[in-house]
């Protein structure tokens, strides 16, 4: 990502979350079972906290990514507050 504060694709955001510059990973629900608990057992190994939604890809504007990894701790801390919110978990 342009800003540098986040990483999309299976690759980059392996090599983000062993790196340990991982502050939350965002998987789509659409990814298959296999990719969803490759995900799960990494972050959970690393400690980095999963987010399951809808889209990706077409919120970063690269439609054929399902995951993507944020690096920065504020830019984290915006998304969770957001997607929080919007679920009626915080006002």
């Amino acid at each position: 990502m342009k800003a540098g504060k986040a990483q999309s694709g299976a690759f980059a955001v392996e090599k983000t979350i062993r790196a340990g510059k991982a502050k939350l990973v965002i998987l789509e629900e659409t990814a298959s079972e296999a990719t969803k608990a490759r995900y799960e057992q990494l972050c959970a190994s690393h400690g980095v906290p999963l987010l399951m939604t809808e889209t990706v890809g077409r919120a970063i504007g690269k439609t054929s990514r399902i995951v993507m990894a944020v690096t920065d701790e504020s830019f984290r801390s915006m998304i969770e507050h957001a997607t929080c919110s919007t679920d009626g978990k915080r006002g």
